[in-house]
């Protein structure tokens, strides 16, 4: 029972994210085109999220990684729960930087570029 909540749990938490949009909030395909600014920005220097960036890289690669399916082979369902830990931290982590990312940037656009004279 309590395996099937967290479940619907995480299928309700995936519904809200894609409706974000239809709600006021960016949606995901907003996050989603947001990522590739977002790494140019910080690339150059202009955002702060480098570190973070690089987290989520790392993460990808370990998930995605042929080294990473060894596991698998030989703790079959145990092998997949560093996976589904990793995927999920990927999940939020993304969801979350590209929010701070999206208001940063509305910011950043309603701030008139200039010298302050005192």
């Amino acid at each position: 029972m309590a395996k099937t909540l967290k479940r619907s749990a995480a299928f309700v938490a995936l519904g809200r994210a894609l409706t974000a949009g239809a709600r006021g909030g960016p949606g995901l395909g907003t996050r989603l085109a947001a990522l590739p600014r977002m790494i140019k920005a910080t690339a150059s220097g202009e955002y702060d999220g480098g570190m973070r960036l690089a987290l989520m890289t790392a993460a990808t690669i370990y998930v995605v990684s042929p080294l990473d399916f060894v596991p698998e082979m030989f703790l079959a369902v145990f092998g997949l729960v560093d996976d589904l830990v990793m995927v999920t931290w990927l999940a939020g982590s993304v969801l979350g930087e590209t929010e701070r990312f999206l208001v940063w940037e509305a910011r950043r656009k309603a701030t008139i570029p200039g010298t302050v004279l005192s």
